[in-house]
């Protein structure tokens, strides 16, 4: 892998509306030049469901009153809400020496190495994205490549209600059971599974120094509204 420039500013926003995020993931890729560094967002969301540019309508089983929004990454139907840890790596690939491949392994990478921490024995599928516990799955990934720079990424269950996952075929898969970090002898608190995986995440993507920076986390009190 190149080496990259400089680490990414890490974001930490707390709980944020899903379109909005959206909207401004699409505004900071769009409006990004050369000279425009990396961001990684940390955040929760609402109860929401998205659908991915392939997603089929028939993995939507019952949604009840939660809303349903078509987005523009890849892959099919997922679930975000309060209590899953949701992480967008805003970044130019080819300035950092990554592909689309890559970066999906390098952020499946980090989450497992963050669960090995709590004990939590996980792993990553080439045929599947995101990262599993025995067959549950605990961790998503899709994202989107414009302009040469990624936005979406993970979402991570870390101490939330799973039921909604039942009124879908997560990831447009009949019968995948989810699991979860607090029910697994992990932090049921979403900041203190960030703080955990943000070195880590930054490591496995190639940013070296900054990995073992931990004051990298001293711009995380930032609120997107403030760029």
């Amino acid at each position: 892998m190149a080496e990259a420039a400089s680490a990414p500013e890490l974001r930490w926003l707390g709980r944020v509306a899903y379109e909005p995020a959206w909207r401004e993931m699409q505004l900071h890729t769009d409006t990004a030049t050369a000279a425009t560094r990396d961001e990684i967002w940390f955040l929760e969301h609402p109860a929401v469901f998205t659908m991915g540019m392939n997603a089929r309508p028939e993995h939507l089983l019952a949604v009840g009153d939660i809303p349903v929004i078509d987005i523009d990454r890849g892959g099919q139907v997922t679930y975000h809400g309060p209590g899953q840890l949701v992480v967008y790596p805003l970044l130019d690939l080819a300035r950092n020496g990554l592909g689309v491949r890559t970066l999906v392994e390098g952020i499946e990478r980090a989450v497992v190495a963050t669960l090995a921490g709590w004990g939590i024995e996980a792993y990553g599928r080439r045929d599947a994205p995101g990262v599993y516990v025995a067959s549950r799955k605990i961790a998503s990934v899709g994202l989107r490549i414009r302009r040469g720079r990624s936005y979406h990424g993970l979402a991570l269950n870390v101490a939330m209600d799973l039921e909604p996952f039942a009124r879908i075929n997560p990831c447009g898969y009949a019968g995948l059971q989810m699991t979860q970090v607090s029910d697994l002898g992990g932090p049921s608190s979403v900041r203190a599974v960030a703080e955990a995986l943000a070195p880590r995440l930054l490591h496995s993507l190639g940013f070296e120094q900054a990995a073992v920076d931990h004051s990298a986390t001293s711009t995380w009190l930032q609120d997107v509204s403030s760029r």
